[in-house]
């Protein structure tokens, strides 16, 4: 007879905030002590400069509701994946390209969770996640609030195929 398994819970980290993060750090506070895990794969989004163009990005969202719906789809990822954490960090306000935006992280015993973990957070993140960037020009206008992609939801709706 087997020893009944004394895995550690899954663990999700979500926050929404105007400061930069220590991606190195959060890895180590989501992994230390967890000898469960076997991978961790991370996605760092950062804000481009858009072709010289771009003086910054502003990026809004909605308090709250924001953070809801990305534990929700943390703890999808964590469910359908059998991963063993999840970590998602979004920044706000003004963004000067180069600078980070996003970080996902995806902890799991093996590789191939890990990896579509993270993608599947950061595909859901992108679309049902209620933020709402605004390009600021170097030449001082505004672009104004920039419209959803639609290979934003394509990537999304790969996870609903059968």
């Amino acid at each position: 007879m087997a020893a009944p398994s004394l895995s550690t819970p899954a663990s999700v980290t979500v926050r929404v905030q105007a400061e930069d993060f220590d991606t190195a750090a959060e890895i180590e506070a989501l992994s230390t002590g967890r000898t469960d895990i076997g991978a961790v794969v991370t996605f760092s989004g950062l804000c481009r400069e858009e072709k010289g163009q771009l003086a910054a990005l502003e990026l809004e969202h909605y308090p709250g509701m924001a953070e809801a719906e990305i534990r929700r789809i943390c703890e999808e990822a964590i469910t359908r994946f059998d991963l063993q954490g999840a970590t998602a960090i979004h920044r706000f306000g003004r963004i000067d390209p180069g600078a980070r935006i996003v970080l996902v992280i995806a902890a799991s015993t093996h590789r191939q969770a890990a990896f579509d973990g993270a993608s599947f957070i950061m595909d859901y993140l992108k679309t049902a996640a209620p933020f709402w960037k605004k390009e600021h020009l170097k030449d001082g206008t505004a672009r104004g609030w920039v419209s959803a992609k639609d290979a934003d939801d394509t990537a999304r709706d790969r996870w609903t195929r059968g």
